[in-house]
C-alpha cells in the first residue's frame, strides 16, 4: 500500500516517469480507479455539501467521465492525431488517466469556505496538467501540443457526454 500512496504523490508532482510506470503496468488499474473515487470523493467532501446524492452523482460523473475521456483519448490519440512512434491501448490511458485525477484529492481542503474557489481551481488547472503529461507519455508523443490537442477534444467531447448523461439522469428522476 505504500507503493500507492509514494505513487499518488507522484502523480500529484506531476512525474512523468510515473505515468510511464503505471501505463505498464497491468496490475496499476485498482489503483487508479481508487484514485479517481478519492479524487471525487474529495470534491464532494470539500464541496461542503450536505446532499448525498449530489457527491453519489459526482462519483458516478467521474467514474463515467473517467471511462469516457481514457476511450476518447485512445481514439483520438490513436486513430486522429497519432505520431509515427504512437503504440497504445485503452487500459494504458484508463491506469494513466487515473492517476492523473491525484491533484483532484486536494479539493477535500475545499471545506475551509475561504479557500473553497481557490483550491478547485488551482486543483483543475494542475489536473489539466498532469492529464497532458499522462496523455504524452501513455501515447509516447514526444510533442507536447499534440498531447494537448488530444487532451481539449477528448475533453470537449466528454464534457457533452456527461451532461447528456447527467440530463437524462435527472430527467428520468423527475419523471
Amino acid at each position: 500500500m505504500a507503493d500507492f500512496w509514494e505513487r499518488i504523490i507522484r502523480a500529484i508532482k506531476l512525474d512523468a516517469s510515473l505515468y510511464e510506470e503505471v501505463e505498464s503496468d497491468e496490475e496499476a488499474t485498482g489503483q487508479a480507479l481508487l484514485v479517481v473515487l478519492f479524487s471525487s470523493l474529495a470534491a464532494g467532501a470539500g464541496s461542503a455539501t450536505n446532499n448525498f446524492m449530489i457527491v453519489v452523482t459526482g462519483v458516478i460523473s467521474s467514474l463515467a467521465g473517467w471511462f469516457i475521456w481514457a476511450y476518447l483519448t485512445y481514439w483520438i490519440g490513436t486513430r486522429l492525431l497519432p505520431e509515427p512512434q504512437t503504440q497504445s491501448n485503452p487500459k494504458e490511458l484508463l491506469r494513466t488517466l487515473g492517476f492523473a485525477t491525484a491533484p483532484g484529492m486536494l479539493r477535500v481542503f475545499g471545506v475551509f469556505p475561504f479557500l473553497r474557489i481557490a483550491i478547485f481551481l488551482l486543483t483543475a488547472i494542475w489536473t489539466i496538467a498532469a492529464m497532458i503529461i499522462a496523455i504524452r507519455q501513455a501515447l509516447d508523443y514526444t510533442s507536447t501540443k499534440r498531447a494537448v490537442l488530444v487532451c481539449i477534444i477528448a475533453w470537449a467531447i466528454q464534457v457533452v457526454v456527461i451532461a447528456i448523461f447527467l440530463a437524462l439522469m435527472f430527467y428520468g428522476a423527475k419523471t
